[in-house]
């Protein structure tokens, strides 16, 4: 997944179908948290993605933690970042390594750390876990990137699997960009509306669902 579409691209006007559309698209349907076989965990270096992870694990959602992610080529760390000092340690330890410190057993973590990109993500998670062996999956993940990691997800894993969105919002130049209010600020509407162009060009490419097929049952 080449980052060929801009994170913040120009911006067509919306108009209000436009912004439920787009809601429904980027960050996906709501669904209430519940206790799943697995819990997969997209890279990145936000701390949402351990303090996402810890939570569901604390309120007895998961028993099985997939962590994903090398080193990312192209993207710039968060400025909490604590492995933003070595080049060498994967995402995906760093990640973990929050988690142990968290209480959370290692062995009930298992590692992935040779991706760069979402789909890598999925692709080279297939290769630590047996995926035919769950029904359900919790995701973690940035809550307006929650269609295009579920799609990614769907394409790739058995279609058994029910997915349960455990996501969390980010906030860019001051500003927090969540379900609600992203249509408020012109950083939401740019991103949000990156997130289609992403959903859209990405599909078509056969990475992930295309957008004409549904992901509301």
């Amino acid at each position: 997944m080449n980052p060929i579409i801009p994170k913040e691209p120009i911006i067509p006007e919306f108009t209000e179908s436009d912004v439920e559309f787009l809601t429904a698209i980027t960050f996906e349907k709501k669904v209430r948290p519940q206790k799943c076989d697995a819990l997969f965990v997209f890279s990145g270096t936000h701390s949402g993605h351990w303090e996402k992870v810890i939570e569901a694990y604390n309120l007895n959602y998961v028993d099985t933690i997939i962590v994903t992610g090398g080193r990312s080529l192209t993207g710039i760390p968060h400025p909490d970042w604590d492995g933003n000092t070595d080049r060498e340690v994967s995402e995906a330890r760093v990640i973990a390594s929050y988690l142990v410190s968290a209480g959370i057993p290692i062995q009930d973590i298992i590692i992935e750390e040779k991706s760069t990109n979402s789909l890598e993500n999925v692709i080279c998670a297939l290769e630590v876990f047996d995926f035919t062996k769950i029904q359900s999956l919790m995701v973690v993940c940035k809550s307006h990137a929650t269609g295009r990691q579920i799609r990614t997800l769907k394409k790739h894993l058995p279609n058994q699997i029910e997915y349960i969105p455990f996501t969390f919002n980010t906030v860019y130049k001051g500003t927090e960009v969540n379900r609600n209010n992203w249509m408020e600020t012109e950083i939401g509407r740019k991103r949000v509306w990156g997130e289609y162009l992403r959903i859209n060009h990405y599909g078509i490419k056969g990475d992930i669902l295309p957008l004409d097929v549904c992901l509301i049952d």
